[in-house]
């Protein structure tokens, strides 16, 4: 059981999770995409960027008394089935977005590559919400948060224009949209296991777990199609993205409990945009969206946080 004396996390403070996620994410998609192309192959990229995160929680997690104790009980509630299967394999759909990385981001940039995401998180962040999937239960569909979604799309549409489908196959858009469907999913289920085992370290390392195995076989199965990838690179920040993947996952359990998985995707919106914009603007890609598209994008964005969060009002004293 969760210990009940805690207390709740603050939605302000979730959002600003919500925000750091994205600026994460955004980052890990960029150094596996370096990686990627590094090694001539994206999937096997990811699977080392997951192998990586999983041999960091493999080392932290007996150091820590929580850990030990989620750990404890995922494994009773694998034994005795009191947990459900699919609870056990929110890592697929990291398996997926660290593998779309590593194939797409290293060309199309940060930026489109987000949008794409964007996309598929906001649609489906918001039916999961609405159907009660997520551990924050039923979200109601208020007009705060349709109309965040909607200037979430907006900032999607945004980055279509100005002949960005010419630089890029059509392929590398319809990936990243999968992707956010499959984050949006990732989050929902990754927090109810974290509820589950009451352990968001022992649900975080299950999603390791479970994306090594899917990419392990995933890789394999490249390398024979494929051939085997150029050798490892020695640049020690190539291997960032396990740390990054680790530490956002982790945080994302925490926050989409508190704020839903629509408003934790929206702040993530938010922060993917944001970091993306330095990212490429420093290091440009070989296609992406226009400097002005990107700018659109992140205030469409951040617009559709602003009405998406549920303001308080203060009462009046007296």
């Amino acid at each position: 059981m969760m210990d009940q004396s805690r207390r709740p996390l603050p939605a302000g403070m979730a959002v600003g999770g919500a925000v750091a996620i994205g600026a994460m994410t955004a980052i890990q998609a960029r150094v596996n995409g370096v990686l990627g192309v590094r090694l001539s192959d994206g999937i096997v990229a990811g699977f080392v960027s997951f192998a990586v995160g999983l041999l960091i929680l493999i080392v932290l997690v007996p150091f820590v008394p929580a850990g030990r104790r989620g750990a404890a009980r995922l494994w009773q509630g694998v034994r005795d089935r009191s947990i459900p299967p699919w609870m056990l394999f929110g890592g697929a759909c990291g398996a997926l977005t660290v593998s779309t990385q590593g194939l797409v981001a290293g060309v199309l940039g940060v930026a489109l590559f987000t949008v794409g995401v964007v996309a598929g998180q906001t649609l489906h962040g918001l039916v999961l919400d609405r159907i009660g999937f997520g551990p924050a239960g039923v979200v109601a569909v208020t007009p705060g948060r349709v109309a965040g979604g909607a200037l979430a799309l907006v900032a999607v549409g945004i980055s279509l224009g100005g002949g960005v489908l010419d630089r890029a196959p059509l392929w590398m858009l319809v990936l990243p949209f999968a992707t956010g469907v499959g984050i949006a999913w990732q989050a929902a289920t990754n927090g109810r296991l974290g509820r589950q085992v009451a352990s968001p370290l022992a649900a975080t390392l299950m999603s390791f777990i479970a994306g090594t195995a899917v990419l392990a076989v995933a890789a394999a199965l490249s390398i024979l199609l494929t051939g085997a990838p150029e050798p490892l690179p020695v640049e020690p920040w190539l291997y960032l993205g396990g740390l990054l993947g680790f530490a956002y996952i982790l945080l994302g359990v925490v926050v989409v409990a508190r704020i839903g998985v629509l408003l934790m995707g929206l702040g993530s919106v938010l922060g993917q945009l944001t970091t993306s914009v330095l990212i490429d603007l420093f290091w440009p890609p070989q296609a992406g969206p226009a400097l002005w598209q990107v700018l659109a994008m992140v205030a469409a964005a951040a617009c559709s946080v602003v009405v998406a969060v549920p303001w308080r009002r203060r009462r009046r004293r007296g």
